[in-house]
């Protein structure tokens, strides 16, 4: 089974290809570009270096979301334009769970926090098992910082925090998280595609896909212009009323 992953949910854009139990190849990069400009570059640029045939590929995983709003269009609308062409299905995965996936067999509760601006983060409480099941504790949702560290405490358990959140709420987490927390190291703290295609390839294995014309990414909350388009709405209903 060959798993090509795709994530453009943050700054970091990625692009990986999983064959049963092997990464063949990862092309990841976290510099300034736009995911307009990369993704589709760094996947020939890939496809070459591995001599890939993509007709190949069993199915597209993708970081579906949350994340960066136009990152996750761009990335979407690649799985699927490519999904489209190849003919083969897409495996939504979200966002958070891959990003946590990072720490396969990591001891204690992993918090990825992504940066949703205004104090509120993307993120979920996950665990691996000793005998390496990956559990889902809180699945990945939109809320206020404050929020996710208050069932961390009430929890009791040692906890790893990763992702772009990391730096923004570094202060914070001194502040109110109670018990023994560290950081991931850099070479984890971020998207991955590879953990995008490995957790794609279990969900794909399951029947867990859907056709490409089907795909739509998962944003979770409103984007800032759709926020601003309702309250405009809301002032004007409220001054005719």
């Amino acid at each position: 089974m060959k798993i090509l992953g795709i994530d453009g949910s943050g700054l970091v854009a990625s692009v990986a290809i999983v064959e049963d139990d092997n990464l063949i190849g990862e092309y990841t990069t976290g510099y300034k570009k736009t995911h307009s400009q990369t993704l589709l570059p760094m996947l020939d640029e890939l496809s070459k270096m591995i001599e890939l045939d993509l007709n190949t590929v069993d199915a597209i995983a993708v970081s579906a979301g949350p994340g960066s709003f136009t990152g996750l269009r761009i990335a979407s609308a690649t799985a699927k334009g490519l999904g489209l062409t190849m003919g083969c299905p897409i495996v939504s995965v979200p966002t958070v769970d891959a990003i946590a996936f990072n720490m396969w067999g990591n001891s204690g509760i992993i918090c990825p926090i992504l940066d949703a601006r205004r104090g509120q983060v993307y993120t979920g409480l996950y665990r691996f098992e000793a005998d390496g099941t990956f559990t889902v504790i809180k699945e990945q949702c939109a809320c206020d910082f404050h929020d996710i560290a208050e069932e961390i405490n009430k929890l009791g358990e040692a906890v790893t925090f990763l992702g772009d959140g990391v730096p923004v709420f570094k202060d914070t987490i001194a502040d109110i998280i109670k018990v023994d927390y560290r950081f991931a190291p850099a070479h984890l703290n971020r998207q991955h595609a590879a953990s995008v295609a490995t957790l794609g390839s279990i969900y794909y294995a399951n029947g867990d896909c859907e056709p490409a014309a089907d795909h739509r990414p998962e944003y979770l909350r409103l984007s800032q212009a759709e926020r601003e388009r309702m309250e405009k709405e809301r002032l004007e209903k409220e001054g005719k009323a």
